[in-house]
C-alpha cells in the first residue's frame, strides 16, 4: 500500500500540490486560533466548600461545620483525599476528585450532600457555599486600586473598596470565562450603630434592644391593590431605612415618662467598615484595594486576559476622577516569557537541522527540501492541536524536536541522490529527463520506505506510554507526546506523498559524479571510521563486554545522581510567602510589610513593584492568618538585573537582606507555583511533612522537633511549622449557677457578646442598586479596651442588668490557632523549599534522621508530601510506561525483520543510548526528574532508527549473495555512514537549543534535551562499533529451530484468538443453497410474514363491541327511574364472508413472495459462489506468472550488474513482477470481501471455499417456464387480491343489522288488563326487544370506492402483463448472451490454451538461445498469461448467463 501511495503521488504531482497548498491554508488559519498558555493545568479536580463564621472558635468551627460537612461528603463517588481548614471564624473543606470525574457532575453531588450537612450545623452559625470552578492556573489577573499623585486625601479606602465591589467588579463578572472575581484590602462600607454602654446603662437598655428596634424599623411591604373606578391602585410602604439621620431617629424604647429613647441618644450612628480579615499594601507607600480575577477552569487563558484587559480599559474611563486600576501580576508576562523561550529554541533549532542537512547531503536543494517538512508537519501538528483540544505550551511545543520530523524525509531524499550519483547505468548521462527522474525516485523511494516507516513508527509507538501517565506528570507530559506524535503523523504522511513527489521536481536532474564538500568530508570520516571498526571487529567479544560494563557502570552512577519531581518553572516574578510572629495584628502587619517592601526597593533595583496582600480576600480560596502575607514581586526583565544572575540567586540576597526587618520569616517561591503546590498538596512549599494525631498539643510538640531536625539539612530553605496551639485568646467560661440565680440564658449572653464585638447585621441600606450592611456594635473605643468585656450589660428575668462578669469568668488563656483534617484525621504541617539540591535526596536524609531522633505515640505518624510525593507517584507510573515501551519497541523490530535476533541487535542500542544518557546528566550535575525520564523513553525510540538502517542494508547484502560477513559489515557501513550520522546529528542538534536555554521555563526542557542529546552520542558512537560486533557474533552462531518456538510462544495467544476465523470450509454449491434458505434473515422474515397474513384470517367476522348503556333520572314522571340497555349491530353475511376470501388471497400473496424471495436469494448465492470459483482460478494463474517473473527478475539483476544488459529490460522485468505481486495481494482481498459477504448473508463466522469446479454446464431450458416465474405469481396473486378487495367494497353498501334489549323501571300506579291498578316500586322491572336495520341511502361514497377498486384491478393486470414482457425481454438477451459465451469457452479450450502453452514453451528456448531479449520475451509470456486471464473471464461470463436462465426460468419446487 506505500508503494502505491508513493506511486500515485509521483504521477498525481498537481493533486499532492493542491493538497499540500490546501494543508498551508488550513494550518495558518489553525495557528491563529490555537489556544496559547505558558505550561498546562496540572491542578487536580477539587471541589471546595468555603463556611463564614465570624463568632466561632476554631474547635467550634471544627465541631459545628468541619466535621459534618466531612462526613456529609466522604461518600460521593470519585473522591481521592479530602482535607479541611478550621480557622477563627472560618472554615474551608477541599474535596480531590480523580481525573475521569467531571468538576461540574462533583459540584452538583457535593452541593446535594450539603443541604444534608445544615441540618447537622446549628442555625445562624454559618452558610455552607460552594467556591469557585477554577485552578491553580485560575487566578491569570491581579490588579490594584489606587490614586493618582496628588488625590490621596480625596478617596478613603472604604471608598476605593466601594468602587471595586459595585463599579469594576460587576463589570468584570461579565467577561467571558472568567469565573470570579475575589475582592482584597481596602474597607467594606457599613452603616454603624456604635452603642455607648454608658448611655444604655442609664436608659436601661441592652444592646440586644438597639438591634431589635433597628431590625424591625427597616422593613418594606405590600398590601396587594385596590380598585378605584377603572383603574388599580397598587399599596406598598416605604420603611426601609435610607440615610444616618433615618436610623439615627428609630425609638429603642418608651420611658415611663412617655419620652421615647432614639438610637442616637444611646449610640454614634455613623458610617464604618466591617472587620477586617486582610488587606493590600502597594510598595511602601501603604493600603490600597485591589482584586484576584480567577479563571474559570477548562477556559483559554489567552483569550480571556485580553478580554479582561480590555474590560479594564473600558472600566477605566467610568472611574472617578483621580482613581486607576494598575495591573501587578499578568499571566501574559509568564506565558509570553515561556513561549519566548519555546519560538527560540523551535528557530535556532530549525536553523541548525537545515544546516546540517545541508552539510551532509551536499547540495542545498536538497537541504532545503528535507527543511520544508518541518513547517509542514508543524501545521499539521497545530491542526491536530486544535481538533484534540490541546494547548500550545512550554510542554506541548517545546519538546518538539525537529530532528525527529526529517527521518523519513533524509533517508528517502539520502537514496534518492545516492541512486543518482552512483549508479552505473547514470555514467554516460548529463542529463535526466522527467520520466526517468520519476522512475529513479520511485525505485529509491519505494526501496527505503520500509526504514523510514518503521523508524516513525517506532517513534510514534514510543510516545504511546507517555499518553497513559496519570496525575500530574500526566497532564505535564500528556500534551507533549500528542504534539510529538501529532508531528510524527504530519511528517509521515509527508514523506510519503509530498517528499517523493517535489524530490522529482527540485532535485537537480543534471547527473554529477564529482565529489561535493559532503563527499569530501565523509570520506575523511571513512578515513577515521574503517580502521576503527576493523580494530574492533578483530576483538568482538571484547568490545561487547565493555559496552556491558559501561553500561552497568552507568546505572550505578544513575542511583547517586538523586531525583526532582519536575524542575522549578521560572515565572518572571517571586511570590515571597510572609509571615509575622504568631497573633500579630493586621495594622502590625501591614506596618512591616511595608518595611520589607520599602527593603526590597531600595536594594534591588531589579525589582519594579510590591504588591502585598494580607490575611484573606472575599473569596477565601487562599486564607491566611492576619500575621501572614503574599508579597509579590514583580520583577524587571532578566537582561536588566545587576545584582544576581539567576532566580535563586536573587532570592537568596533577597531572603538575606530581608532578616533586617525584625519579626519577619520569608519564603521565596513562584506564583502559579506556590498556588500549585497549596492547591493540592494543602501547603505552599515544596516538601511538606504531615503528622497526624488527635492531641493538638502533642502535635506541635513533634512538628517543632522536626523543624529542629530541617534546620540542620542543607539545601532546606524558608523553613514554616504550623502553628496550631499558643495563642491569646479571651475566654469566657460561664457560671451556671449565677445564670440560673439571676434568670439568664446561653444564648441571649451569647447574642450581646456577638453583637457588641462582631457586630450583628440588623439589614440592609440600599443606595440605588448598591446595598451595604446595617451592623449594631459596640463604640470602637469601647471594644479595645479589654476591661469592657467583663462590664458588658446582660438582660435577665424582670428587665433588670447584671454585668457580665456576674454571670461569666472573663479570662486571657492561650488555645487553638487553627486546626487542619486530612482525609478526618487531624494533623499538622511542617514545611521547607528546596533550593541548590534534589529533592529525593533531602528527603531521604530527612527520614533517617527522623526515625533515629523523634518517637511518636501510638496513633500517630509522618508522610512526607509536596513534590516528594509527586516524584514517587510519577516513578511508579514510569516503571510500567518504560518496560511498555521498551517490549512495543522489540515488538516492532520482530515485525519489521521477522527475526528475533536482528530485532534483539537493534535492540542493544536501547542500553548503549542510555549509557550517554545517564552520563550527561552527570556531567551537568542534573538529578534524575521526571521531565529526564520522557527523555529517556524519547530517546529508546529515536536510538533504534540507525540500527534499523544499518541492519537492513547488512541483509540487504546478504541476499545478494555476499557470503563473507566481514565483507557486509565493511560495504553496509561504508554505504549507510552518512545517514546514520546525519540522522544521529539532525535528532540530537535539533535538542542543542533546549539543552542550553537559559530563557522562562527552559528548566523543564533542559533535563530532556540533554538525555536526549548525550544518549544519542554514545548511542551513535557504540552502534557504528558495537553493533557490527554483535552482527559479527550472532551470524557465527548456528541457527536452533528452537528460537522459532520461542517466539512461537510470545504470539500463542493472539493465534489462539484469531484461530477459529481462519479455518476454511469447502462447500457444493446445491448444499450452499440449501443452507442459504435455512439461515437467511430474509427468508425467516417471510415465513414470519406467511404468519402474520394466516394469524390475520380469524379477524375476517370482526364483529363490533355491544353497547351497555343506562339511564337513571325523572325521564318517565317525577319518581326515579332507571333504565338498562343493551345494544348490538351485525353487518350483513356476504360483508363476513368477502373479508375472510380478501384474507385469504393475502396469505397466498405472503407464500408466493416468500418464493420469490427464495428465487432471488439462490441468484444471489449462485454468483457469489461463482465469484469465489472465479477468484481462484485468477489466484492460480497469477501463483504461475509470479513464479515465473520472480525467477527471471533474480536472473535479470545479476545480468545487470555485469553490464550484459540495460536498465529498461531490468526495470520493465520488475514492473511485471511487482505487478503480479500487487494483484495477487488485492485478490486475496476480493476472496475475503465475499467470503465476509458470505458469513453475514449465512450468519456464521466461517469461511468458504468452492468444492465444484467451474466449468459451463451443459443444462436444457425450457422457455415456457418464463410464466411460472414467482414474480409474476406475486402480481397474479395481487390480481385475485384486488378482485377481492373489490367484492368486500360492494358487501359494505348492504344494509347493516341492530338488535337490542331493555329494562327500566316505570314507578307508579299502573293500570293492568283487568283495569285494576297496582303500584309498581323501583324492583318491579318492565322489558323490551328492538331490532333495526341500517340503510344506505346517500351511498355516493360507497359507489366510488366500488369504482375505485374495480380500477386497481385493472392497473394490477396491466402491470402484471408489462412485468411479463420485462422477464421475456431479459430472457432472450441472456440466452443470446449464453450461447456467445459457450462458442467462446469452445474455442479457447480446443484452439487458445494450447497455443497459450506453446507460446510459453517457445518464449523460453528462444530467450535460453539467445534469439530473443528480456523485452520480446516477457511480452511473450504475458501474451501467453493474458489468454489463460481471457478464458478464465469466458467461463464466468457463460456461468454468469446461466444463473440468470436458472432466475429466469425457475423449475417448480
Amino acid at each position: 500500500m506505500l508503494n502505491s501511495i508513493i506511486q500515485f503521488s509521483i504521477r498525481n504531482k498537481l493533486l499532492i500540490g493542491l493538497m499540500t497548498l490546501g494543508l498551508i491554508i488550513w494550518g495558518s488559519i489553525a495557528v491563529t486560533k490555537l489556544p496559547i498558555d505558558a505550561v498546562p493545568d496540572i491542578t487536580n479536580n477539587q471541589v471546595m466548600i468555603i463556611t463564614s463564621a465570624p463568632s466561632l472558635g476554631a474547635p467550634d468551627v471544627e465541631r459545628f461545620i468541619t466535621v459534618p460537612l466531612e462526613q456529609a461528603t466522604r461518600n460521593v463517588p470519585g473522591i481521592i483525599e479530602q482535607r479541611s481548614f478550621s480557622r477563627f471564624g472560618l472554615s474551608l473543606v477541599t474535596i480531590v476528585f480523580d481525573d475521569k470525574t467531571d468538576v461540574y457532575w462533583a459540584r452538583q453531588q457535593v452541593s446535594e450532600r450539603m443541604v444534608q450537612a445544615q441540618q447537622q450545623i446549628p442555625a445562624g452559625i454559618g452558610a455552607p457555599e460552594l467556591g469557585p470552578v477554577t485552578t491553580g492556573l485560575g487566578e491569570v489577573f491581579q490588579y490594584v486600586i489606587k490614586t493618582k499623585p496628588g488625590y490621596e486625601s480625596k478617596y478613603s479606602l472604604t471608598e476605593l473598596r466601594t468602587i471595586q465591589d459595585w463599579i469594576v467588579r460587576r463589570q468584570l463578572l461579565g467577561t467571558p470565562g472568567v469565573a470570579d472575581v475575589s475582592s482584597f484590602g481596602g474597607l467594606l462600607k457599613q452603616f454603624e450603630v456604635a452603642v455607648n454602654t454608658d448611655k444604655l446603662r442609664s436608659f436601661n437598655i441592652t444592646i440586644s434592644d438597639v438591634f431589635d428596634a433597628v431590625q424591625r424599623n427597616n422593613q418594606n411591604t405590600g398590601g396587594a391593590y385596590i380598585e378605584k373606578g377603572p383603574n388599580v391602585l397598587f399599596i406598598r410602604s416605604e420603611g426601609l431605612v435610607k440615610s444616618l439621620d433615618d436610623i439615627g431617629a428609630i425609638v429603642v424604647k418608651k420611658l415611663d415618662s412617655g419620652i421615647p429613647v432614639l438610637v442616637r441618644d444611646v449610640a454614634t450612628v455613623q458610617i464604618g467598615s466591617a472587620i477586617r480579615y486582610g488587606a493590600t499594601v502597594y510598595n511602601d507607600q501603604g493600603e490600597v484595594a485591589g482584586a484576584v480575577v480567577m479563571m474559570l477552569k477548562g477556559a483559554n487563558s489567552n483569550v480571556v486576559i485580553q478580554d479582561i484587559k480590555s474590560k479594564i480599559a473600558k472600566i477605566s474611563e467610568s472611574l472617578p476622577e483621580g482613581v486607576v486600576i494598575e495591573p501587578f501580576l499578568d499571566r501574559t508576562k509568564m506565558v509570553n516569557n515561556a513561549i519566548g523561550t519555546v519560538e527560540q529554541n523551535l528557530i535556532e533549532g530549525a536553523l541548525i537541522v537545515v544546516f546540517v542537512l545541508v552539510l551532509f547531503l551536499g547540495n542545498l536543494r536538497a537541504g532545503l527540501l528535507v527543511a520544508s517538512v518541518i513547517p509542514l508537519s508543524m501545521l499539521f501538528a497545530i491542526i491536530m492541536m486544535n481538533l484534540f483540544g490541546v494547548s500550545g505550551n512550554l510542554m506541548s511545543l517545546g519538546a518538539l524536536d525537529f530532528g525527529l520530523l526529517v527521518d523519513g524525509a533524509v533517508i528517502i531524499v539520502e537514496a534518492v541522490m545516492h541512486k543518482l550519483s552512483h549508479h552505473s547505468g547514470f555514467k554516460e548521462s548529463t542529463k535526466l529527463n522527467q520520466h526517468q527522474m520519476d522512475t529513479e525516485v520511485e525505485t529509491a523511494s519505494k526501496k527505503m520506505m520500509n526504514a523510514a516507516v518503521f523508524g516513525q513508527i517506532i517513534i510514534l509507538i514510543v510516545y504511546l506510554p507517555i499518553l497513559t501517565l496519570q496525575g500530574i506528570e500526566g497532564k505535564m507530559f500528556r500534551p507533549m507526546a500528542q504534539t510529538v506524535s501529532f508531528a510524527i503523523l504530519g511528517a509521515f504522511l509527508l514523506s510519503l506523498t509530498y517528499i517523493p513527489m517535489v524530490s522529482t521536481l527540485m532535485l537537480s536532474k543534471k547527473i554529477s559524479h564529482h565529489p561535493t564538500i559532503s563527499d569530501k568530508m565523509m570520506k575523511v570520516l571513512q578515513a577515521w571510521y574503517k580502521p576503527s571498526l576493523q580494530w574492533v571487529l578483530r576483538f568482538p567479544k571484547w568490545v561487547v563486554g565493555a559496552s556491558a560494563v559501561a553500561f552497568i557502570l552507568s546505572v550505578l552512577v544513575l542511583t547517586t545522581l538523586g531525583g526532582e519531581f519536575i524542575p522549578k518553572l521560572e515565572e518572571g516574578d517571586f511570590a515571597v510567602d510572609t509571615r509575622l510572629l504568631t497573633g500579630s495584628s493586621l495594622s502590625s502587619t501591614v506596618s512591616t510589610t511595608q518595611k520589607t517592601a520599602k527593603v526590597l526597593l531600595q536594594r534591588f533595583p531589579e525589582v519594579e513593584k510590591v504588591v502585598t496582600k494580607i490575611g484573606a480576600g472575599e473569596i477565601p480560596t487562599d486564607p491566611m492568618p492576619l500575621e501572614a502575607a503574599d508579597m509579590m514581586v514583580i520583577l524587571k526583565d532578566k537582561k536588566q538585573w545587576t545584582s544576581a544572575k539567576t532566580f535563586d540567586e536573587l532570592a537568596e540576597k533577597m531572603s538575606e537582606a530581608l532578616q533586617d526587618v525584625p519579626g519577619v520569616a520569608t519564603g521565596f517561591q513562584f506564583p502559579v507555583q506556590m498556588r500549585f503546590n497549596e492547591l493540592m498538596t494543602g501547603a505552599r512549599q515544596d516538601v511538606v511533612c504531615k503528622i497526624f494525631g488527635e492531641d493538638l498539643d502533642s502535635l506541635a510538640r513533634h512538628a517543632a522537633e522536626l523543624g529542629e531536625i530541617i534546620k540542620k539539612i542543607e539545601g532546606a530553605k524558608d523553613l514554616y511549622i504550623e502553628t496550631v496551639t499558643g495563642v491569646p485568646q479571651m475566654v469566657i467560661t460561664y457560671n451556671r449557677e449565677a445564670i440560673a440565680r439571676y434568670g439568664a440564658d446561653v444564648e441571649e449572653i451569647n447574642r450581646v457578646i456577638r453583637a457588641a464585638y462582631a457586630g450583628a447585621e440588623a439589614g440592609l441600606v440600599f443606595e440605588g442598586d448598591r446595598r451595604f450592611a446595617l451592623s449594631v456594635k459596640l463604640d470602637k473605643g469601647i471594644r479595645q479596651d479589654l476591661d469592657n468585656i467583663g462590664n458588658l450589660m446582660i438582660g435577665v428575668r424582670g428587665g433588670e442588668q447584671v454585668p457580665l462578669h456576674v454571670l461569666a469568668n472573663v479570662s486571657l488563656q492561650d488555645g487553638p490557632y487553627q486546626i487542619q483534617r486530612e482525609d478526618a484525621q487531624r494533623r499538622i504541617t511542617v514545611g521547607f523549599n528546596v533550593r541548590g539540591r534534589d529533592v529525593q535526596s533531602i528527603v531521604n536524609e530527612l527520614q533517617q534522621k527522623v526515625s533515629a531522633k523523634i518517637e511518636l505515640p501510638a496513633g500517630y505518624y509522618i508522610t512526607y508530601g509536596g513534590a516528594y510525593e509527586n516524584l514517587l507517584h510519577a516513578t511508579k507510573r514510569l516503571s510500567i510506561a518504560v518496560p511498555i515501551a521498551l517490549l512495543l519497541i522489540l515488538m516492532m523490530l520482530y515485525f519489521a525483520f521477522n527475526q528475533l535476533k536482528y530485532s534483539l541487535l537493534i535492540f542493544s542500542a536501547i542500553p548503549l543510548s542510555a549509557i550517554g544518557g545517564v552520563l550527561a546528566l552527570w556531567i551537568r550535575d542534573m538529578p534524575f526528574s521526571i521531565s529526564a525520564g520522557v527523555g529517556f523513553i524519547a530517546l529508546f525510540g529515536v536510538a533504534v532508527l540507525n540500527g534499523i538502517v544499518l541492519i537492513t542494508e547488512m541483509n540487504r547484502l546478504k541476499a545478494d549473495g555476499v557470503a563473507d560477513i566481514k565483507s557486509i559489515i565493511m560495504q553496509a557501513t561504508q554505504i549507510r555512514l552518512r545517514p546514520v550520522l546525519m540522522t544521529a546529528a539532525v535528532a540530537s542538534l535539533g535538542f542543542l537549543p533546549m539543552a542550553i536555554s537559559s530563557g522562562a521555563g527552559a528548566e523543564v526542557q533542559r533535563p530532556l534535551a540533554t538525555v536526549v542529546i548525550g544518549g544519542l552520542i554514545s548511542a551513535t558512537f557504540l552502534t557504528l562499533l558495537v553493533l557490527p560486533c554483535l552482527y559479527f557474533l550472532f551470524e557465527h552462531i548456528k541457527p536452533r529451530k528452537k528460537k522459532h518456538y520461542v517466539v512461537a510462544v510470545v504470539f500463542l495467544l493472539f493465534a489462539s484468538v484469531t484461530a477459529q476465523a481462519q479455518t476454511l470450509y469447502p462447500v457444493k454449491e446445491q448444499d450452499l443453497l440449501l443452507l442459504a434458505r435455512e439461515k437467511a434473515m430474509v427468508i425467516q422474515q417471510q415465513l414470519l410474514q406467511e404468519q402474520f397474513a394466516s394469524a390475520m384470517l380469524g379477524t375476517a367476522r370482526d364483529i363490533p363491541k355491544t353497547q351497555v348503556l343506562t339511564e337513571l333520572g325523572n325521564y318517565n314522571s317525577i319518581s326515579f327511574d332507571g333504565k338498562l340497555s343493551l345494544i348490538q349491530n351485525f353487518a350483513s353475511p356476504g360483508y363476513y364472508r368477502d373479508r375472510r376470501v380478501l384474507l385469504e388471497t393475502y396469505v397466498q400473496r405472503a407464500k408466493q413472495y416468500t418464493i420469490l424471495q427464495q428465487t432471488d436469494l439462490d441468484k444471489l448465492m449462485r454468483e457469489l459462489y461463482l465469484d469465489m470459483q472465479y477468484l481462484q482460478l485468477r489466484k492460480l494463474v497469477l501463483m504461475q506468472m509470479d513464479s515465473v517473473y520472480s525467477g527471471y527478475v533474480q536472473k535479470a539483476a545479476l545480468r545487470y550488474e555485469k553490464g550484459e544488459t540495460n536498465l529498461l529490460e531490468k526495470v520493465s522485468l520488475e514492473n511485471y513482477a511487482r505487478q503480479t505481486k500487487l494483484m495477487l495481494g488485492n485478490l486475496d482481498q476480493d476472496v475475503k470481501a465475499v467470503q465476509q459477504q458470505l458469513s453475514i448473508l449465512l450468519q456464521t463466522e466461517h469461511a468458504w471455499l468452492p468444492a465444484d469446479p467451474l466449468s459451463p454446464g451443459k443444462q436444457l431450458f425450457d422457455t415456457a417456464l418464463i410464466r411460472q416465474h414467482p414474480l409474476l405469481g406475486v402480481y397474479q396473486s395481487q390480481i385475485v387480491s384486488a378482485k377481492a378487495e373489490t367484492d368486500v367494497e360492494k358487501s359494505r353498501m348492504a344494509p347493516e343489522w341492530q338488535v337490542g334489549y331493555n329494562n327500566q323501571s316505570l314507578i307508579g300506579w299502573q293500570t293492568k288488563k283487568d283495569k285494576t291498578e297496582s303500584y309498581a316500586d323501583f324492583g318491579r322491572r318492565f322489558s323490551s326487544l328492538t331490532a333495526g336495520l341500517t340503510v344506505p341511502l346517500f351511498n355516493q361514497a360507497g359507489k366510488s370506492r366500488v369504482a375505485a377498486a374495480k380500477i386497481n384491478e385493472a392497473i394490477t393486470s396491466t402491470h402484471a402483463g408489462i412485468v411479463l414482457q420485462d422477464l421475456q425481454s431479459k430472457l432472450a438477451i441472456e440466452w443470446q448472451s449464453y450461447q456467445k459465451h459457450r462458442s467462446t469457452i469452445q474455442y479457447y479450450e480446443q484452439t487458445a490454451l494450447k497455443q497459450a502453452d506453446l507460446i510459453i514453451q517457445t518464449a523460453n528456448l528462444q530467450y535460453q538461445n539467445g534469439a530473443i531479449s528480456y523485452l520480446e520475451w516477457g511480452i511473450l509470456v504475458q501474451q501467453a498469461f493474458d489468454i489463460r486471464v481471457q478464458y478464465i473471464e469466458a467461463l464466468r461470463s457463460c456461468r454468469m448467463a446461466e444463473i440468470m436462465l436458472l432466475y429466469l426460468l425457475p423449475e417448480k419446487k
